[in-house]
């Protein structure tokens, strides 16, 4: 059965969908077999890792919010470059269906429920999270064994963490109780600021166990990236910003 982890922070802009994507591609190349999820209505994993222009008719929404199961997640998944990942892409349709589901039954399953019939197909399944505490969010976090916070190295960087761990804490308590964090990465890392060695360090007291050794740093390489559709792998693999991705994966495999 595959691992399925959340890649969260509802704090915009901290480096979650380059993790995601990066992270997805380096476990492909290492031979496992990945599902890449874009739960994120602006679907930036879906363009950055440039299979929107393949996208099939069906999306992660529509999936969402069918009634009756006509469509499965094998309906939606497009194939990537690499043989071993593949992605369930959004388009900002997905935003509507925070609304939608409010009816609906079991609505905060609804994730949990698509993934199941593939997950025995995986070894991981990697979801990019909307940068908010919603519905989508619940959902990614209730279909999850685990969640990847990416922490960056800036001021105010740990603004509203204690809210996505409580809310990590009522999903548990209520909804899933064998989730837990994998790691926490650090990004945005700038070694010319004090600042940053400094958040660096009030993150790991606050989360020595689970915070990863690789710490990702500023690299124009790695924001460049997505605007070709590829992840780091495929654009620039021996920038510091590949080297540190390619580190992070093995951590997580290490981890399991």
């Amino acid at each position: 059965m595959s691992k399925v982890y959340a890649i969260t922070n509802q704090k915009g802009g901290v480096g979650k969908t380059t993790t995601a994507i990066n992270l997805a591609t380096y476990l492909a190349a290492a031979g496992r077999r990945v599902l890449l999820v874009d739960m994120d209505p602006q679907a930036n994993a879906s363009s950055g890792i440039g299979v929107l222009k393949n996208k099939r008719t069906h999306t992660i929404y529509d999936l969402l919010i069918q009634e009756n199961d006509e469509i499965s997640i094998f309906d939606v998944i497009v194939p990537t470059s690499r043989r071993e990942l593949v992605v369930a892409p959004c388009t900002v349709d997905l935003a509507a269906a925070e609304i939608e589901l409010v009816g609906a039954m079991a609505r905060e399953h609804r994730l949990r429920q698509i993934l199941e019939p593939i997950r025995e197909r995986c070894d991981y399944v990697i979801i990019d999270c909307p940068p908010s505490l919603g519905l989508l969010t619940i959902n990614a976090l209730v279909a999850s064994d685990g969640i990847v916070i990416p922490i960056q190295c800036e001021y105010l960087a740990l603004e509203g963490l204690s809210q996505l761990l409580n809310t990590v804490n009522i999903v548990k308590s209520k909804l899933n109780a064998e989730l837990y964090i994998v790691g926490v990465v650090m990004t945005m890392f700038d070694s010319r600021t004090r600042l940053a060695a400094d958040i660096v360090r009030e993150v790991r007291s606050h989360f020595p166990e689970e915070i990863f050794h690789t710490i990702i740093n500023r690299n124009v390489r790695l924001s460049e990236a997505p605007s070709f559709g590829q992840s780091i792998l495929d654009y620039d693999p021996t920038s510091p910003g590949g080297l540190a991705y390619r580190a992070l994966a093995e951590e997580v495999l290490a981890r399991g």
